[in-house]
């Protein structure tokens, strides 16, 4: 048992803040202003000016993909093409991988205003596969060795441009199947171990992971349940199987289907790929690309519905959020249900009808606010692409949740590194004032409204009792200080099921064959 004494941030139902939270095996038994006298005797720690808050939840997140890539280059912070090129050439020198693997290129945050391109691959990595990941994850450049490889399977394909070595769209899609099946599997479990203890330090408790990459079999989603289950220190995972065959989660016996790629409705910004209704405002020619007809998504939609499973696609052009909205409320009206808790991820750009539709149809929505003006796509850049006006819509947070629709936060990682304070930051502190919301409102979107996503609220989310005591304690009280200096918070421990956060441990076998046999949430 153990008394936590001074700023209590509840995120239940009324915001309150209490003084006093009492812990005991895991759960909480108390929460309250007056410590009631059973609990005296009990050790204390008096958190001061610091604040306990729930842990955070990151409700889209590439785990798997995150993991392999927190485990190999991040280039986000290269200010140019040649410091990119020098970071992967000492990459190179220096790794045993027989493929080597990059993340966070990006055009729009290098003085060259380009991506690397084939032949610069080559000149510092002329005799491996290199996979270098586009910052949005939806497009990569690859060496001469790495094309290939791949060749055959890509050269048909939308999005293969082998003279650059770019490969987006389908052509992206194939290359990644072909990475992700190259890397060993007790390489990435380890990575995955490591990827939590990472995730915990910032002060999450649980992520939602789209999976599905093209394992053979889909073994990528059997893994990632496995791991799942095994995974310690109270540390929570909930699998979302990106396909549009709804037997992919039934015979895994998931509650839930989707995520992006196979389940992606369209592209993205970063690619000029995502769908619109009114072309981009610098190509004329170009609306971007709706990957399925309404048909195809409808169909999946009543399919999924039907069996009782949570659906979630990726959609971020209007065009495409429509696609989304359409096909969930025909699976709706097809076959009701009043808790299914199906969302739309990303919902960067919306429509009015649509935004009603999420309302009257209570879809809920996983949003990447960490999204706004990213150094990797500045503000300068989607206004270019969109127009001022577009530019200034999106990701329309406060618009959400004024028609009471549930705004959760997420990473996209590994697009984003999941960084719970960023967040609460940017949904504080947004470039367009009329979509800020409250500190409490952006706290709740990151910890409750999260768990609630995936039905864990009765457990987890808020600090009251009964609950289990999954919390996090920051550096100041999130409510007291300024605005503008929510970014200077700090998460100094994690607490899960009462005990501070341990790092994994465990071998592969032993850590999957726990998964297979054990019985934990997944």
């Amino acid at each position: 048992m153990k008394v936590y004494k001074g700023n209590i941030i509840t995120v239940n139902e009324k915001n309150d803040v209490a003084r006093f939270l009492v812990e005991d095996g895991g759960r909480i038994v108390f929460v309250g202003d007056d410590l009631p006298g059973e609990f005296l005797k009990a050790p204390m720690e008096d958190l001061g000016e610091k604040a306990l808050i729930p842990a955070f939840c990151d409700t889209h997140q590439h785990f798997a993909s995150f993991s392999i890539f927190n485990a190999g280059l991040n280039v986000m912070e290269a200010e140019s093409n040649e410091e990119i090129l020098k970071m992967a050439k000492d990459f190179y020198l220096r790794s045993r991988s027989k493929t080597l693997v990059a993340f966070g290129a990006s055009p729009y945050s290098v003085k060259e205003g380009r991506l690397v391109s084939r032949q610069e691959l080559d000149s510092v990595c002329p005799d491996k596969p290199f996979f270098m990941v586009k910052y949005d994850g939806h497009a990569c450049v690859v060496n001469s060795k790495l094309l290939e490889a791949v060749d055959e399977k890509c050269s048909k394909l939308r999005g293969y441009h082998p003279d650059t070595g770019e490969m987006n769209q389908e052509a992206f899609f194939a290359v990644s199947d072909y990475i992700t099946n190259s890397v060993a599997i007790p390489e990435l479990v380890r990575s995955m171990q490591k990827a939590v203890d990472f995730e915990a330090s910032r002060g999450i408790g649980m992520v939602h992971t789209v999976s599905g990459v093209g394992f053979p079999g889909n073994l990528d989603i059997s893994l990632e349940k496995w791991f799942a289950k095994s995974v310690k220190s109270g540390f929570q995972i909930r699998v979302f199987p990106q396909s549009l065959d709804v037997n992919v989660a039934l015979k895994r016996k998931l509650p839930r289907i989707g995520g992006c790629f196979q389940c992606a409705l369209d592209g993205c910004f970063g690619s000029q790929d995502a769908a619109l209704y009114e072309p981009y405002a610098n190509d004329p020619s170009n609306k971007g690309v709706l990957y399925y007809s309404d048909e195809k998504v409808i169909e999946f939609c009543k399919a999924a519905n039907r069996a009782g499973l949570q659906i979630e696609m990726h959609a971020i052009g209007d065009r495409a959020f429509d696609q989304a909205c359409r096909a969930i409320k025909a699976a709706l009206d097809d076959f009701p249900r009043e808790d299914h808790r199906h969302g739309i991820i990303h919902a960067c750009l919306t429509t009015e009808w649509g935004r009603h539709v999420c309302m009257d149809y209570k879809i809920q929505l996983p949003m990447q606010v960490a999204f706004d003006n990213w150094r990797q796509e500045p503000a300068e850049y989607t206004e270019a692409i969109l127009g001022k006006e577009r530019a200034g819509s999106l990701n329309p947070i406060r618009t959400f949740k004024d028609l009471g629709c549930m705004v959760s936060f997420s990473s996209d990682g590994p697009c984003t590194a999941p960084d719970p304070i960023v967040w609460l930051d940017k949904a504080v502190n947004y470039s367009n004032p009329e979509e800020r919301v409250s500190i409490q409102d952006a706290l709740r979107m990151s910890t409750y409204n999260g768990y609630w996503a995936t039905f864990d609220e009765k457990q987890r989310g808020s600090l009251e009792g009964g609950k289990i005591a999954d919390m996090v304690v920051l550096s100041e009280n999130p409510y007291e200080i300024p605005a503008e200096r929510i970014r200077e918070l700090k998460v100094e421990r994690t607490i899960l099921a009462g005990k501070p956060y341990a790092k994994q441990k465990g071998g592969f076998v032993p850590t999957i064959l726990k998964g297979i046999a054990g019985n934990g949430n997944f």
